[in-house]
């Protein structure tokens, strides 16, 4: 078969003229020969199955430079990459979801981004990060302000210490911007990208091309709270004397508990649970979990490292966390609890009560 106009290639493979001849101006798709003193293009029978590629794609939504990195890869590979994608635009959506709700129930009069003098918030804070007994460096961070709480878990290599700042250096700023209660997802979310791109920076410059950290941290507005999470650093909430682990790890081992390949009992002990699969590694396909959280007077958060949470059961943390001390109090426990059983690893620790101004 010979070479197809631009007309017929267009009708064949579902895209117009017009962007086809967008996809030749930026290499997507270049014709297979144009004529010299027209300039019409024609195009190869055997190129429609990229053309069609590239129309499936657009139907997602995919960026065209995204596209331009899929159609150059190797089958499976490519299938990654739109896998990836699709995970991150469902991601997004959940967070645009969660916006929505809480958008509809301000407007709606169920919910108020003003509170009544009665009712203000704040919290009391303190944040610790020590090194574990058994290590020579410690790449945990933890940042504790009067509306950012932060824990970040670097891997361990000569870059993971400056991961885990980076990350909670690009939220800091944060802490005195006036972002209200319906922005704090997106600030949060816009803050974690710039993180990643702080972290691209020291890995590039890293003799070993990496840099990986997990984050955890929670930004407020009133009684409004916004939780980013990715890796296995940890948030647990106590409320009325229970307490609930508000965080889901982004680990292998996790991902078998989730499947029903392993019980929680087994993931404990698993020889690879601390193996990541989501965390902040400066390539830009991070995806972070974002949810929106009502803060209520009475309530205690602790945000912490893989170092505590392995550790201590959470029986233990419950007890602790259940207690009348203050937060240092509270830190100078759980600490003391990581070390008797060996602190194998760094722990990095933040613990915030909520109270009536």
């Amino acid at each position: 078969m010979g070479l197809l106009t631009i007309g017929v290639f267009s009708r064949a493979a579902r895209l117009s003229p017009k962007a086809l001849r967008l996809y030749d101006e930026l290499g997507l798709l270049r014709p297979a020969a144009v004529d010299g003193e027209s300039g019409y293009r024609f195009y190869d029978p055997t190129q429609l199955e990229r053309a069609r590629l590239i129309a499936w794609l657009r139907r997602l939504g995919m960026p065209l430079a995204r596209i331009r990195q899929v159609c150059d890869l190797e089958p499976q590979a490519a299938a990654e990459q739109v896998a990836d994608y699709w995970a991150q635009v469902m991601a997004d959506t959940a967070v645009r979801e969660q916006l929505a709700t809480f958008l509809v129930d301000y407007l709606s009069g169920r919910g108020s981004a003003v509170e009544d003098a009665e009712t203000m918030i704040g919290i009391r804070y303190a944040a610790r990060s020590e090194s574990g007994l058994v290590r020579t460096s410690n790449e945990d961070t933890a940042y504790a302000g009067s509306r950012l709480l932060a824990v970040a878990d670097g891997v361990r290599g000569p870059g993971g210490n400056l991961a885990s700042m980076a990350a909670i250096d690009a939220l800091k700023p944060l802490e005195t911007q006036a972002v209200p209660a319906g922005d704090l997802l997106g600030a949060l979310a816009d803050a974690v990208g710039q993180a990643d791109r702080a972290i691209r920076g020291i890995a590039e410059s890293a003799q070993s091309g990496e840099a990986v950290t997990t984050l955890t941290a929670m930004l407020w507005s009133g009684s409004q709270l916004a939780l980013v999470h990715i890796g296995d650093t940890r948030a647990y909430l106590l409320r009325d004397g229970e307490i609930f682990q508000i965080t889901h790890d982004h680990t292998y081992v996790q991902s078998l508990v989730d499947e029903g390949r392993l019980s929680p009992e087994e993931a404990a002990s698993h020889p690879r649970r601390s193996l990541l699969v989501r965390a902040l590694m400066g390539t830009g396909g991070s995806r972070p979990d974002l949810s929106l959280h009502t803060a209520v007077a009475g309530d205690r958060y602790l945000l912490c490292s893989d170092g505590l949470s392995t550790v201590v059961a959470a029986e233990s943390l419950h007890g602790i966390l259940s207690g009348t001390g203050d937060p240092e109090q509270v830190l100078d426990e759980l600490v003391r609890l990581a070390y008797e059983a060996g602190a194998p690893d760094n722990i990095a620790c933040v613990v915030a009560d909520v109270v009536t101004l």
